[in-house]
């Protein structure tokens, strides 16, 4: 049996069973599906690719503050290629890849290196920027032709507007889970904790 150690047992060893974490994981990610199918039946009234808010963004940072990076990568891709499986293509699918990836980079950056100066609407604008200069990279290598990152100062612009509504929230939605014991003892399962092996 796996075990882990956790910061509210003072160091001590408590049994931790991976299927939970597991569990939660496909849980974001069957919710970040349902807020991604929501989005695409809203329209927005503005002529420029790419443009959108962003709604299942709001549980990668989630999964980002609650289960830690590594956690959070494996949400991003499930959520992308399912999604993609639910009515995308090959080029939703790079997009929307190369967005969630660059976002979630630039966001945990900004998370570690300036966790004491940023909030977390700060780093939902961050991740915001990144997912529109993520797509944009990928769109100019497509097409051949860099004149696509014309539409970045547009889209830094609603990029900033969208994420801190995100902020917003995701901090709003997770002030509430932590209040949650099972939610809160599964947020100290982070990444970086060591995992033993018990004897």
């Amino acid at each position: 049996m796996q075990m882990i150690k956790t910061l509210s047992q003072g160091g001590k060893v408590a049994p931790m069973n991976k299927t939970t974490k597991m569990i939660f994981i496909s849980l974001i990610v069957a919710q970040a599906l349902v807020l991604h199918v929501i989005e695409g039946m809203i329209p927005v009234p503005i002529g420029i690719p790419g443009a959108k808010l962003g709604l299942a963004n709001i549980f990668t940072i989630i999964s980002l503050y609650i289960l830690g990076f590594k956690s959070t990568f494996i949400m991003v891709v499930l959520r992308v290629a399912l999604a993609t499986m639910f009515g995308g293509t090959l080029s939703s699918f790079l997009f929307s890849l190369s967005g969630g990836l660059f976002s979630l980079f630039s966001m945990t950056l900004v998370k570690n290196l300036l966790k004491d100066k940023v909030s977390i609407i700060g780093v939902s604008g961050a991740g915001a920027v990144s997912h529109n200069i993520g797509q944009l990279l990928v769109a100019s290598y497509i097409v051949r032709n860099w004149t696509v990152m014309m539409y970045l100062p547009v889209l830094t612009f609603i990029g900033i507007g969208t994420g801190i509504f995100i902020g917003i929230t995701a901090n709003y939605i997770i002030g509430h889970m932590n209040k949650i014991k099972a939610v809160n003892k599964i947020s100290r399962l982070k990444d970086e904790e060591i995992f033993i092996r018990h004897r």
